[in-house]
């Protein structure tokens, strides 16, 4: 499965969703308590990649209770029942090409006026052919994996032989047909040395956004070793400068500390308010887990977000627009009063709030402290930081 997160999309699309074709644009007067910016859909669990880090913990096969395609239907209705904005789509997985109905499913999120996005598993189904017809059907942005800057470190990671070719393959295919590519990539103790050459190989490439995945430990991702917060802290700020220079944007997914470094940063360089709410990184200012983003498995569970898995509903049951707005968990999350610990009381915690995820992985709380930030807030509550 693609790590790829909407979050760190792009904010250069063509303008039909908001994600890897428009980035959400941050907004006062946009509610995320209200209205999501991006809806996950795991259409599947089936993909032909064995991922060492798979949130989903996919296999070769579909579960068998994953939804039908008039369940997946009933689902795009209750997406769209969200308005101004629609919030944007991305079909995932598992590999969401092992979806039959994967074509028409796209025609009916069009019919709705869904915009959507797709990250398909880098396999050899993943051709040119396959990629102009998703281009037909509507997609205008496309995720990918790389998780090393050659075959043998990226094989390593998601584990099929010839996966790395067929990343490559699909990049330079994506863009013959003109259609913009986020590539993201897996930052783990594994992999963090191989970062910047990472960074110098896709240079070569015509990529909209690089986004760095901060590895969340859930589901396989429980085999591999996150980096220090002293670590994580110099890497954010290498991602700031290298960002100023880089021919894409960059941006980072469950480190939404990178948004204090890119602040301060910003601040400290004499930036004015004005100048920072147009910068790439503002937009993702507020949108976290389960704030903003929402996530329905294969199954039909809603969650926060898919690297947290707490299923608070399900669309065959459950409306989703009511689950979003109104579910005790989902409620918590939309209010970044009720973190606990350092996050609770950090004065970026409206703009950050830290990843949900890692803190409900490491310690069963979805409103902890992520233990991954290296900031240390003052000790007394003061109010969060405005730009």
């Amino acid at each position: 499965m693609s790590t790829m997160d909407i979050r760190s999309f792009p904010s250069s699309m063509p303008a039909r969703h908001g994600h890897p074709h428009t980035h959400p644009q941050h907004s006062s007067n946009h509610s995320y308590a209200e209205q999501p910016m991006l809806v996950y859909w795991e259409m599947t669990q089936a993909c032909g990649l064995a991922c060492r880090h798979c949130r989903a913990e996919a296999v070769s096969t579909p579960h068998p209770n994953e939804l039908t395609f008039e369940e997946g239907k009933n689902l795009l209705r209750q997406i769209a029942a969200f308005k101004n904005p629609t919030p944007h789509l991305v079909f995932t997985g598992g590999d969401p090409l092992r979806r039959a109905d994967l074509f028409d499913l796209i025609d009916e999120a069009r019919s709705l006026g869904i915009n959507a996005s797709i990250t398909p598993s880098a396999t050899a189904d993943l051709t040119v052919e396959v990629l102009s017809r998703l281009k037909d059907h509507g997609i205008d942005s496309f995720g990918l994996s790389l998780d090393g800057s050659t075959a043998t470190r990226h094989e390593a990671v998601r584990g099929v032989e010839g996966c790395f070719g067929w990343t490559i393959a699909a990049a330079k295919a994506a863009a013959s047909l003109g259609v913009p590519i986020q590539v993201n990539t897996l930052v783990a103790e594994e992999t963090v040395d191989d970062v910047p050459a990472v960074y110098e190989l896709l240079k070569t490439f015509p990529v909209m956004r690089w986004s760095l995945f901060f590895l969340i430990e859930v589901g396989r991702g429980k085999v591999l070793q996150p980096i220090s917060s002293e670590r994580g802290e110099q890497l954010m700020n290498w991602i700031y400068d290298q960002s100023k220079v880089a021919p894409f944007a960059m941006a980072t997914t469950e480190a939404p500390s990178y948004r204090r470094v890119a602040l301060s940063r910003m601040r400290a360089a004499g930036m004015a308010a004005g100048e920072i709410e147009r910068t790439p990184v503002y937009r993702g200012f507020g949108i976290r887990d389960g704030h903003g983003i929402v996530f329905i498995s294969n199954q039909g569970d809603i969650c926060p977000a898919g690297f947290l898995p707490l299923a608070v509903g399900n669309v065959r049951t459950d409306q989703l627009q009511d689950v979003y707005r109104n579910a005790p968990i989902f409620q918590a999350l939309h209010d970044p009063n009720q973190f606990k610990g350092k996050c609770g009381r950090c004065e970026y915690r409206a703009l950050c709030g830290g990843s949900r995820a890692r803190a409900f992985a490491a310690t069963g709380d979805a409103l902890a402290s992520d233990p991954f930030c290296h900031y240390e807030p003052p000790v007394h509550e003061g109010l969060s930081v405005q730009v």
